[in-house]
């Protein structure tokens, strides 16, 4: 963290400005009305930086005296501030659009993001026959996303098959050993035309195609299905496709109930229906599971909103304290959720 950037507070509601440190741990926050709070480092976790954390390759650039000897370590400055829960590895590759408003035609941007307390030795590579392309390779530090490359959709078809490597550790002090990671990627280059494909996340403010390389600590498996397998499939459905997709998708640990009301979860298509129209349709499906398990004490259920604007999260506290006056609400889990979700506790 540094003078400047945007935080939010983990155990408890609100952020401000980094104003400045007290100590070793201890950061003063400016809040919206102006005011420094102090708060320990581990308790706060950087959303907004000057510079938006991006480590970019600079371009090489021609020198005339003569070459300096590569250092075989790289050189690390200062220990990094590590975050409470960041030993457990998850690292995603991310591609972000140039101009999200002109997906057919705009170029995109790699970036691999570490959302862990290690230092990160990574490869990224592409398949070319049957060999293997180092597209970029170095070292990540801890909590920081790194600018890979930025490519045009005339080299998607190199994109199809990729691989990370990473080997994982930390520097001038002991720490809990990690298994080398080993992933291959089937990228589905389709997905670069579709805009519905770029989805909010907690690491960029615009839309992004995220793929998991490591998730607490377990590489991903990535299942690549043909079109042909998918024409297959299809032909040997034999009823139709509903129009409404299941809306409860999973119960999780603890009895807790995740419910997406993203309008692409809920429907299929939503062409010639207006933010009104959709915000209705979302709203009537929230309605529809808190009438279900209204009479289920301590029920807990995330709803997933987004962050967008902020009017379906508006929308559904005000429905809350109308209508359901009783039950507790909260922001959920950041790690899980980023900004976009409400949990419910039904009382």
């Amino acid at each position: 963290m540094k003078i400047g950037d945007k935080v939010r507070f983990l155990s408890e509601v609100g952020g401000g400005i980094v104003k400045g440190f007290k100590g070793k741990d201890v950061i003063l926050i400016e809040d919206a009305d102006g005011f420094d709070i102090p708060m320990l480092a581990r308790e706060c976790v950087v959303i907004e930086t000057d510079d938006y954390n991006l480590k970019r390759k600079s371009a090489p650039v021609a020198v005339q005296e003569e070459p300096v000897a590569k250092v075989s370590r790289p050189e690390i400055i200062s220990p990094p501030v590590e975050m409470r829960g960041g030993d457990s590895l998850n690292v995603v590759l991310a591609f972000v659009p140039v101009d999200v408003k002109a997906i057919s035609s705009t170029s995109f941007e790699a970036y691999l993001v570490n959302d862990s307390n290690y230092y990160l030795y990574y490869t990224y590579l592409n398949v070319e026959g049957a060999a293997w392309n180092a597209r970029s390779h170095g070292l990540i530090e801890p909590n920081t996303k790194l600018f890979l490359e930025e490519f045009s959709k005339e080299v998607l078809n190199e994109m199809e098959r990729l691989n990370v490597q990473l080997i994982a550790f930390k520097d001038g002090k002991s720490f809990a050993s990690k298994v080398p990671v080993n992933v291959e990627l089937r990228i589905d280059i389709v997905k670069f035309y579709k805009l519905h494909t770029f989805r909010e996340s907690v690491y960029f403010e615009t839309p992004a195609l995220i793929y998991d390389i490591v998730k607490n600590d377990a590489p991903a498996k990535q299942v690549h299905v043909s079109a042909e397998e998918i024409q297959e499939a299809l032909l040997q459905k034999k009823e139709p496709r509903p129009r409404i997709q299941p809306l409860v998708k999973h119960e999780i640990k603890n009895a807790i109930l995740e419910v997406d009301l993203h309008a692409d979860e809920l429907l299929d298509n939503t062409n010639g229906m207006n933010n009104s129209e959709i915000l209705s349709y979302q709203l009537d499906k929230f309605r529809e599971i808190m009438e279900r398990y209204k009479e289920k004490r301590e029920q807990k259920i995330v709803f997933i909103h987004g962050k967008g604007d902020g009017v379906l999260r508006k929308a559904i506290l005000e429905e809350l304290k109308r209508k359901y006056k009783t039950c507790k609400s909260q922001d959920a889990s950041f790690q899980e959720y980023g900004f976009g979700a409400t949990m419910v506790t039904i009382k």
